[in-house]
């Protein structure tokens, strides 16, 4: 696995020119392959929601709880907004992000998207348990996460690249996300 990362690796080396917006449900596994990813790419890493807590001052789920899902959405766009303006990156997004109509038009023009694409019972394994998912706690997970999955599934796949993770090593979606990444930029001169 390592020897085919690199050789994936070194056939992308100077070919990234643009932020690469890794989208999905919570639990895909935007931020544990997009830590692999910019590390492989010898790019940065930047975590969306990360970025708009310190913005905020607060987590995403006090943020959610005092100022409610719109208000929440306003400053994700404004925080995804910059960071796009910034250096290519590996930026992992939202579960929500890429749905909003703003976002998506700005990601679409300045970054290239990579929706990381899992299934019902692999976002339960990765997210049942965990406190800091505001969407979870409003009722049964499988409900709400399948529910999701019809609402945003059709939008997500509006990305440049589609990736499927599975439950292995997270290398094996990285190798898939660089594989598609080579395939979309087209072949080098």
């Amino acid at each position: 696995m390592a020897e085919d990362l690199a050789l994936l690796a070194s056939q992308l080396m100077g070919r990234v020119d643009r932020t690469v917006v890794l989208v999905g449900l919570m639990g895909a596994g935007k931020s544990c392959v997009g830590r692999r990813l910019a590390a492989r790419l010898g790019l940065s890493f930047i975590d969306a929601d990360v970025e708009f807590e310190a913005a905020a001052g607060c987590s995403i789920s006090d943020y959610f709880a005092r100022f409610g899902e719109a208000s929440f959405r306003d400053g994700e766009r404004k925080v995804i907004g910059r960071l796009l303006d910034g250096a290519p990156v590996v930026l992992a997004t939202g579960g929500g992000a890429f749905v909003d109509p703003a976002t998506r038009v700005r990601i679409k023009a300045t970054g290239t998207s990579v929706w990381i694409r899992a299934d019902l019972d692999l976002l339960l394994k990765r997210t049942v348990g965990r406190d800091h998912r505001p969407l979870l706690k409003q009722g049964d997970p499988r409900e709400i996460l399948g529910r999701l999955m019809e609402a945003r599934y059709p939008i997500y796949a509006e990305a440049d690249i589609i990736v499927d993770s599975s439950d292995e090593a997270p290398e094996a979606t990285v190798a898939r996300v660089m594989a598609g990444l080579i395939d979309y930029l087209g072949p080098t001169a």
